[in-house]
């Protein structure tokens, strides 16, 4: 039988969903009272009258690219917490800058479910990669295995060598960070004649996780999963084993809509994660568009997961919504780069740069995959016609060459 964090995760979906409702109409009424920006921004809203999806859809939407400018304007947090600083246990300042509290509350971000499903357990030693130094994520990581009545150590990032020789003698079963800093630990420790082979699962978030990657863990014994947050909202959705999608947080009500705008996509559709965190009294965060393209899987409002929770899915991550650009007149967007590579797992990464002059553009699809021959680059030709319509060319490039800015989509044209 499987194992779940909580009953949340396997009620029926119309009691999850009277319950999120209920819960909104709680979190907008305190964010109206208690955080100046909310107070100004729902004004107008009757937090009773909050009982739909479709009332909800009527909200403005806080997006993420503008939190910089507001707390600027009123530092440091843009008046959108409800508990004063002085309440609250820590400030952190991601790049922007954008600066994210942290409450008292423990699990206040909520990652110990994605670490439940990842198979950490109590008693077990988790081996934290995820920086502690002005960013949350370490920290973020650390209360949620500790939620879990696990053991934490503090690795941080770099000092790679010592961080292979910390591996060889606490010999942790479980691993939190990025996937290519454990794929680097695991190729050093082998270099250094110091294999760690203790690690036995992993919850890595903050970048991709090509099916050529996961299979290399696999071979070696360790079973990755990945997790979906940001330092703003915590946990929004996680993978579990023989899952179906990303598993939405059931401390979230989670919507796509039109990037930039504010109209909710249909399931299966391309969009905006939107994100309101319900139970949080400390940054009461209301329709937080957090810039990231992805989509609700088909049907999984209405159908289970293999794995036995309820909750809608999303298809991952997707891209940046401020990467769309129009080629041609159509409009290509990074979660449509992603289909391509799904078709194509022998693709490690991608980079769609788009050049030439306004009127006259060229689509390239830069392809840094584990072979190099015509029938790959015809098919991959092929599937970016099928996906967005448009003809592209496909180019190979050494491994590791492409630029790791997050870019999905570059515009290189000339608009002179």
């Amino acid at each position: 039988m499987p194992e779940y964090f909580d009953s949340l995760e396997t009620r029926a979906p119309e009691i999850r969903e009277q319950a999120l409702l209920a819960a909104l109409s709680r979190q907008v009424a305190h964010a109206r009272t208690h955080a100046p920006y909310f107070a100004e921004a729902l004004r107008d809203v009757d937090p009773a009258a909050l009982t739909s999806r479709d009332a909800l859809a009527a909200l403005p939407v806080t997006r993420k690219s503008d939190l910089s400018a507001r707390q600027k304007a009123m530092p440091p947090l843009g008046g959108l917490n409800a508990t004063p600083i002085g309440g609250l246990r820590h400030i952190f300042q991601s790049p922007g800058p954008i600066h994210e509290p942290d409450g008292h509350d423990a699990d206040w971000w909520r990652i110990a479910r994605a670490m439940f499903a990842a198979g950490f357990r109590s008693g077990e030693l988790v081996y934290n990669t995820f920086s502690y130094h002005f960013t949350p994520a370490g920290m973020m990581m650390e209360t949620g295995a500790h939620k879990l009545g696990c053991c934490v150590f503090p690795a941080g990032v770099g000092q790679t060598e010592s961080q292979v020789q910390a591996l060889a003698s606490l010999q942790p079963s479980a691993y939190a960070g990025t996937p290519s800093f454990l794929k680097l630990l695991l190729e050093r420790g082998a270099e250094m004649g110091t294999p760690c082979r203790s690690l036995s699962k992993a919850l890595v978030s903050g970048e991709a996780l090509p099916p050529s990657l996961r299979g290399w863990f696999q071979e070696r014994g360790i079973r990755v999963q990945q997790m979906y947050g940001t330092a703003d909202v915590g946990l929004i959705a996680y993978e579990t084993e023989g899952g179906d999608g990303w598993v939405v947080d059931e401390g979230v009500l989670v919507e796509i809509v039109e990037p930039g705008g504010t109209r909710p996509m249909s399931e299966g559709e391309t969009g905006e994660v939107v994100v309101t965190v319900l139970g949080n009294g400390d940054y009461p965060l209301i329709r937080f568009g957090t810039g990231d393209l992805s989509a609700i899987v088909a049907d999984s409002s209405h159908r289970a997961s293999p794995c036995g929770r309820t909750n809608i899915r999303l298809k991952g991550w997707l891209g940046r919504a401020d990467q769309t650009t129009k080629v041609k007149g159509m409009f290509v967007h990074p979660g449509q780069v992603a289909d391509v590579l799904r078709r194509h797992p022998e693709i490690r990464a991608a980079r769609l740069v788009v050049s030439g002059t306004m009127g006259a553009d060229v689509m390239t699809l830069h392809c840094d995959a584990a072979r190099d021959d015509d029938g790959l680059r015809q098919a991959v030709a092929e599937s970016l016609r099928e996906v967005m319509r448009l003809r592209g060319e496909v180019a190979f490039v050494a491994s590791g060459s492409l630029p790791q800015d997050g870019k999905v989509i570059e515009d290189a044209r000339r608009y002179d």
